[in-house]
């Protein structure tokens, strides 16, 4: 036998089992997850490091390809990609163990800061830190338009996209979701058309040199057995993930009622684990819009704060739904507690965010892999990625105004509404430490999380000694 055949019939024997050991899979997305700072670029960035060029368990172009997919999903993408890529390695239990471990360590510290923020936010040491970390993170959303816009905005069709986007948004209101499916319509039809507009590759880079190939990775570049398309399967998984996240809304709903705030919670991040495409940061811009102007269950300062929250602790940015959660059950407790309202709050906003991401994976993931190369698949993701450009400058634009301003006025004209600053009510401190941090970040090249630990320091500073 040759050796190429006995290759294949190794290969060919293994297809049910797990490619890596699964001891060393947990190890290895457990070490994946205390490191996933950053967002969702650094997220991917380390996911790639480690399991791509330190591993070599999965090639450059199919790990590319999981990210596109995971792209094109509502949701967070790279926890979407760890479930994906746990699930090529170790099959149904391996994916579940990578999404909950990518999970878990953020919920966790973002959980105890909830308390800390709750208990003890009202002194001054602890209103300096969150002074400071707000402004800091309006630098990085900024940078985080500049970054995605770099990567996204590849020709003149995808800017006016991203254009026709944030026009959308930010002065006639259309639903976000709309402008995300939308633009997935418009690259798609495109691309299948042969339109070159829209024939870039994944929203994040990769790393540079050389490349490791599908063939050349411990996955090989065949379809593992348990990773092809079986329609029984899918069924079966799929209906006890979709158990497992709608049962628990319906109970609340029918022993609680549509009013209360554990029901509303449970509509609400389910609705938003539904529609918010294309990346952490474009789901804040839907977040803040619903949960601070339409259900009042925080201030937009305290969005900020929550976001610093996530910005500096490992795992998903979108674990700052779990903060506003948080709030929204300490502040409407009930009979319960406030701390215990709040724990459960949090708890559930947890379950109904991420679990819908296991049941997007396992639902679509075996017939995404025949899909490899497709064109006109790639072309809906970049016309996505390019929409969202728009949707984060909208956020940008919101978050500065609610950071630098004290007060912001409503301003109409025909159709269009949009929010303009008060001038005179200008914070000369945050426009000081803003203008520091985005300097920092842009001129110094500073870390993120560099950044946000000394916005903090100053902010603790300026609080305490100047204020």
């Amino acid at each position: 036998m040759t050796d190429l055949a006995k290759n294949a019939a190794e290969r060919s024997s293994a297809a049910d089992r797990d490619i890596v050991p699964l001891h060393e899979a947990i190890k290895v997305w457990t070490r994946v997850a205390a490191l996933s700072f950053g967002g969702p670029a650094g997220q991917i960035a380390v996911m790639h490091r480690i399991v791509v060029d330190e591993k070599k368990w999965v090639g450059e172009h199919r790990f590319l390809h999981a990210l596109n997919y995971c792209m094109l999903l509502p949701g967070p993408e790279a926890h979407q990609l760890a479930i994906y890529i746990g699930w090529l390695l170790n099959r149904t239990l391996g994916g579940m163990i990578a999404g909950i471990l990518f999970v878990l360590p953020g919920f966790l510290a973002i959980l105890a800061l909830s308390y800390v923020y709750v208990l003890f936010g009202n002194l001054t040491f602890i209103e300096g830190m969150f002074f400071g970390l707000k402004c800091a993170v309006l630098a990085v959303v900024v940078q985080a338009v500049f970054r995605i816009g770099s990567r996204a905005l590849k020709s003149r069709t995808m800017v006016a996209l991203a254009a026709a986007a944030f026009v959308a948004i930010f002065f006639l209101h259309v639903p976000f979701p709309i402008i995300i499916v939308g633009a997935g319509i418009i690259g798609y039809l495109a691309s299948r058309a042969g339109g070159a507009a829209f024939k870039m590759g994944g929203g994040h880079k990769s790393g540079s040199g050389t490349i490791l190939e599908d063939k050349d990775s411990v996955l090989g570049e065949e379809i593992p057995l348990h990773a092809r398309p079986n329609l029984a399967w899918s069924l079966k998984t799929s209906g006890a993930l979709a158990a497992a996240w709608l049962i628990p809304v319906a109970a609340l709903l029918m022993t609680l009622g549509p009013d209360n705030v554990f029901s509303k919670i449970a509509i609400f991040f389910s609705e938003m684990a539904i529609v918010t495409f294309g990346g952490a940061y474009a789901v804040l811009a839907y977040v803040a819009q619903e949960a601070v102007q339409q259900l009042g269950w925080l201030r937009p300062g305290e969005m900020l704060d929550g976001l610093g929250m996530a910005e500096t602790t490992p795992g998903p940015l979108i674990m700052v739904t779990q903060f506003v959660g948080f709030l929204a059950g300490y502040r409407n407790s009930g009979t319960l507690s406030p701390l215990a309202a709040a724990t459960f709050a949090a708890m559930l906003t947890t379950w109904v965010t991420f679990l819908p991401s296991f049941l997007w994976i396992f639902a679509g993931a075996p017939f995404i892999e025949k899909m490899r190369g497709n064109v006109a698949l790639t072309g809906a993701m970049s016309a996505i990625t390019a929409a969202v450009v728009g949707v984060i400058l909208n956020l940008a634009i919101w978050f500065g105004l609610h950071v630098l301003f004290r007060e912001t006025a409503s301003f109409t004209y025909g159709s269009w509404t949009i929010d303009v600053p008060v001038l005179i009510s200008l914070s000369l401190p945050s426009l000081i430490l803003t203008l520091l941090a985005a300097m920092a970040i842009f001129r110094l090249k500073m870390s993120v999380i560099t950044t946000l630990l000394a916005s903090a320091a100053l902010g603790v500073g300026w609080t305490v000694f100047v204020s």
